[in-house]
């Protein structure tokens, strides 16, 4: 678990793709986003969720960084705010 949150804490991406997450994060709904973001069948726990959108975001950051015309910067936030709505439900731990 504390890997998943030093991972996002070190995840640095510009910051209008942030601020523009953010405004997204509390209208996230994991029932209605989740399946259709990493393409499971049923609802996975918050660490699996992140894993699957950690790669996601990976995959759509490099083809942003390299200027790819498949780039989906509608998706690429999507994906951010889903990163954002799944890290709240993990445990904290102190």
């Amino acid at each position: 678990m504390t890997d998943l949150l030093t991972m996002l804490k070190h995840l640095h991406r510009p910051r209008l793709l942030i601020r523009a997450a953010r405004f997204g994060v509390e209208d996230y709904s994991r029932s209605r986003d989740l399946p259709r973001l990493i393409k499971c069948t049923g609802l996975p726990d918050p660490a699996r969720a992140i894993t699957a959108l950690m790669n996601e975001e990976g995959y759509l950051e490099e083809k942003r960084q390299t200027g790819d015309a498949d780039y989906s910067i509608a998706r690429h936030i999507e994906v951010l705010i889903a990163l954002m709505g799944e890290a709240r439900l993990l445990p904290t731990i102190k």
